[in-house]
């Protein structure tokens, strides 16, 4: 599978032409010579075509924050070298913030490495048990390895998570079991007095991993977090990344917390070096509490608009702690994405046999605006 089929650009499509147009709107190329050339045009690669509402992709327009582009821009300067000092010294802040030692934390180019690093070193021992709905990229990407199987649990009727149910699938012949808390595409947050005591008692058994992605965008991120797990010495491992309330998924950090001995079966399973410029960015906008604030705020914002609006014309839209919306479209949800493309908005397509559902992330306020007020057409459609 593509990398650009990963948690920052899943964009499938039921039939070729409206797949193909909405790849070219949310991933604008320069034909010809421009390409190759130091012209700027030739850098709309690097977002979403003018006049695009790219709303598929769960990414932050609002970053990265004035602290990470300083730090961009001197370490830019100083690409001729590897960036070792870097790498151990963001690991050395992130270990502080969350009160482990600097050997527990795993600097990583993405929290997707993080877990493709984990399904190959750990999907090996057994099949991994997840949720039906879940972020499944890297268990995929180990599965085309030959290093992985996947045994998906079903969703309750109302698409949350069936803790008990995957409690019951665990076994000592589990590889690990993998989730992702608040849930990509649902949106959903598993309180952590809810989620901790299954964890407490999966863990017992075999690794559990949970993809913490969304986490600072949800209400109280510390006592939600399982963190906490892992410093208590749980085989337990929490992933996190840059890309969302940082802004920063085209830099490519993230960085994994987990027993000293994890740790360093993920360092032997993951690539050797991370982006300087990434590694730079990421220092400099850790503790950026100012920038971080505005963020979750113009994101809240959006969602409240896409909310509203979807709320307006009867349909169902999940309950969300993250920066996206997964609700009912009452059409084809591949068919919604074709007709949103010819309005220059992007939206996510369907996943799995859920045809009727899609996902919208949150843009600037402006890229929200022309949904919600695109979406009593499509919808109507």
């Amino acid at each position: 599978m593509p990398l650009e089929l990963s948690r920052r650009g899943l964009l499938r499509s039921a039939g070729g032409l409206a797949g193909a147009s909405v790849a070219t709107l949310a991933f604008a190329r320069t034909e010809g010579p421009a390409a190759a050339s130091n012209d700027l045009s030739s850098l709309a690669r690097l977002g979403p075509a003018k006049g695009v509402a790219d709303l598929s992709r769960n990414e932050n327009p609002y970053g990265p924050a004035p602290s990470a582009l300083r730090m961009v821009e001197y370490a830019g300067k100083r690409g001729a070298y590897y960036p070792t000092d870097a790498e151990d010294h963001l690991g050395a802040m992130i270990a502080e913030k969350h009160n482990v030692a600097p050997e527990q934390v795993v600097v990583t180019s993405g929290s997707s490495e993080a877990l493709c690093a984990l399904s190959i070193a750990l999907g090996r021992n057994g099949p991994v048990v997840a949720p039906r709905l879940f972020f499944d990229y890297s268990v995929v990407y180990g599965e085309g390895l030959g290093l992985a199987s996947l045994q998906r649990v079903a969703m309750k009727g109302d698409l949350a998570t069936d803790l008990g149910a995957l409690e019951a699938r665990v076994s000592d012949a589990t590889g690990f079991v993998q989730l992702c808390n608040p849930n990509n595409p649902t949106g959903e947050l598993i309180p952590g007095a809810t989620l901790k005591p299954a964890v407490r008692r999966m863990a017992a058994r075999t690794t559990v991993v949970v993809d913490e992605a969304y986490m600072e965008l949800a209400d109280d991120p510390v006592g939600n977090s399982c963190v906490d797990l892992v410093r208590e010495g749980l085989n337990v491992i929490v992933t996190r990344t840059f890309s969302k309330i940082y802004g920063m998924a085209g830099l490519r950090v993230g960085y994994a917390i987990a027993a000293p001995e994890m740790a360093a079966k993920i360092r032997q399973a993951r690539m050797t070096w991370i982006s300087g410029t990434g590694l730079a960015a990421a220092i400099g906008s850790y503790n950026d509490e100012r920038f971080l604030a505005m963020s979750l705020s113009k994101i809240v914002e959006g969602r409240e608009m896409v909310k509203d609006a979807i709320a307006s014309l009867g349909l169902e839209a999940l309950p969300t702690s993250t920066n996206f919306v997964y609700f009912k479209t009452g059409r084809q949800a591949d068919e919604v994405r074709a007709d949103f493309a010819a309005r220059n908005i992007v939206v996510r397509g369907a996943y799995m046999d859920y045809t009727d559902y899609t996902r919208v992330s949150m843009g600037r306020l402006e890229d929200i605006e022309k949904f919600t007020k695109a979406l009593p057409m499509v919808v109507g459609a």
